[in-house]
């Protein structure tokens, strides 16, 4: 069933879009439409919210499917493919003990967004944060933004394909400075910051400019810090039923930037002041949504995104 188009301030994603093509020990295959940024514009379109993709697509049996399932998430599509490169893919092949071994075909080579000026939100991460040459257009994207909107950032770290933390860490961090909200795993921190305490580097990207700060956890819930009063709290998970944990993450991140928006602590820059000033308890009801969402994603097989209602 197709999403109706959602309201309110508009939130742009850019980011990209992939088909997962998972290759069974039995040569069966299935392919499911990925990609973190993408997962999180349909996470957040399907709580309502009017919401645009900003991607590249190949025109190609792949580029169809993924324009298809996103839009009838109720995402629209602004496809910046400047190459005529084909649809990235992300092929895992597993083995007869369940161990995968992983081909990408990744391709980010994107022109400029288009119509930036009537987004209120911008968010980014993953691949398209890091991978160039398309890399450069996310910075100036955020930069540009942030004239007259608020901003997040998910490193969803692949170091597979991201090369070294020591490579990676600079770039990370220069995100997180044109960023109002940071979120990222435990995983994520681990790879980056070997050795160093979730509240480390949690008050180190604080000092970098982000107003909330989010670390999730997988079941043991998520810890996240306010810049006002540097004040931290956890919350714990909620998930019922675990059936698996495919787009656990992008789900929460959707769930949290929907929640944010609802409180008028995203939006514009008077919103971003408002953040960058609001205690434990004005953006608690944020993570709790958050938490609600990627609950509902873990107790459906793959990446679901869930709708209000369902929250």
């Amino acid at each position: 069933m197709a999403t109706h188009p959602g309201t309110g301030p508009r939130v742009l994603v850019v980011g990209e879009t992939l088909v997962d093509i998972v290759q069974s020990p039995d040569s069966s295959v299935a392919e499911h439409v990925g990609g973190s940024p993408a997962n999180v514009a349909m996470g957040i379109a399907r709580l309502g919210h009017d919401t645009v993709l900003a991607t590249t697509l190949g025109e190609d049996p792949h580029g169809v499917r993924c324009r298809e399932q996103i839009t009838r998430n109720g995402v629209t599509i602004d496809n910046l493919d400047a190459g005529g490169h084909p649809t990235s893919t992300a092929l895992a092949v597993i083995d007869d003990v369940g161990a995968a071994s992983y081909e990408f075909d990744l391709h980010w080579d994107l022109r400029p967004v288009t119509d930036l000026d009537a987004a209120a939100h911008v968010h980014t991460g993953s691949i398209a944060a890091t991978m160039t040459p398309g890399a450069a257009v996310v910075t100036q994207t955020l930069v540009d933004a942030r004239e007259h909107a608020t901003t997040s950032y998910d490193p969803n770290v692949r170091p597979t394909i991201m090369g070294s933390a020591d490579e990676v860490r600079p770039r990370v961090e220069e995100l997180i400075a044109l960023s109002d909200v940071v979120k990222a795993s435990d995983d994520d921190v681990a790879w980056l910051y070997p050795g160093q305490s979730l509240p480390e580097v949690m008050a180190a990207w604080e000092r970098l400019g982000p107003g909330l700060v989010v670390i999730t956890r997988g079941g043991a819930g998520v810890t996240y810090r306010v810049a006002a009063t540097g004040e931290v709290a956890e919350a714990r998970a909620t998930a019922d039923r675990v059936a698996d944990t495919v787009g656990a993450g992008d789900s929460f991140m959707a769930g949290l930037v929907s929640g944010l928006l609802d409180a008028g602590l995203l939006g514009d820059a008077q919103a971003r002041q408002r953040l960058s000033t609001a205690s434990l308890d004005v953006v608690s009801s944020s993570v709790d949504r958050a938490l609600a969402t990627s609950a509902v994603t873990v107790g459906h097989a793959g990446a679901y995104a869930p709708t209000r209602e369902e929250l």
